[in-house]
């Protein structure tokens, strides 16, 4: 593994964290409190640079715009990026930016419309949190994948945190990336991911596939993404499910 700044990352959310998440290595969760070790947490970790807006920017300039047959929702969130996007280093802040953004699309009112009634409020507490730290995976723009923690691999991280069966975590997981991927919640998610500077871009073909998303910037190579992402997707798995406390509740 490629380390560059490892310094410890410490960042205080508005909501508590489940403590479980301290089953993963290098992190540590005191309510509202997370403390990750880079060195510890990632698998890989390259960059220690994102590409966040100000959340408040984008819901007062960017969650209710309109496309038109002129300005696609795609081309309105590449011009903001462009505009109001800055690099930052301060991992907290993208953590703290991430929150906002899932807290908004993980909200409890879309529950009426899923059509899982299986999927809980407290389920959508779990795809926040997981999505919050999976803020902290990055792309690069050649498609080389160069921050890779254990949220990527979203039903093996929930499953060791929450101690979903294979089954919940699956569902879970279709929910995150598919379940209500219609063409509403797609524009929503366009429009939100614009904070952490991209779009949200998925591997999987379907949940037995477990090949995870990342916000990944406007441009990035998607071949090149797919090829790296292949080539070590199958023992960080394992390595992710080597924490499952005991059989899947």
């Amino acid at each position: 593994m490629t380390t560059i700044n490892t310094t410890a990352i410490t960042v205080v959310l508005p909501e508590a964290f489940d403590e479980r998440w301290s089953r993963l290595p290098g992190i540590q969760v005191d309510a509202r409190r997370i403390t990750i070790d880079p060195a510890e947490y990632f698998f890989r970790f390259e960059s220690s640079t994102w590409l966040v807006a100000d959340w408040e920017l984008v819901k007062s300039q960017l969650l209710e715009v309109q496309e038109t047959t002129e300005s696609a929702v795609e081309q309105l969130a590449l011009d903001f990026i462009k505009a109001d996007a800055e690099s930052t280093s301060d991992a907290a802040r993208v953590l703290s930016t991430a929150y906002e953004v899932y807290a908004y699309l993980f909200r409890d009112e879309h529950l009426a419309g899923l059509g899982l009634p299986q999927i809980t409020a407290e389920h959508l507490r779990m795809l926040r949190e997981a999505a919050t730290l999976m803020a902290l995976n990055k792309v690069e723009l050649d498609g080389r994948i160069s921050n890779v923690g254990p949220c990527w691999f979203f039903p093996a991280a929930t499953s060791v945190v929450f101690d979903l069966s294979d089954e919940m975590g699956g569902m879970l997981d279709e929910v995150y990336h598919g379940g209500w991927f219609n063409e509403h919640r797609r524009i929503e998610s366009i429009r939100a991911h614009a904070a952490l500077g991209g779009r949200l871009v998925h591997g999987c073909q379907s949940v037995p596939d477990q090949t995870g998303g990342v916000v990944a910037p406007y441009g990035a190579s998607m071949a090149a993404f797919r090829d790296d992402l292949a080539a070590f997707k199958a023992g960080w798995i394992e390595q992710v499910y080597a924490h499952r406390v005991g059989p899947g509740a």
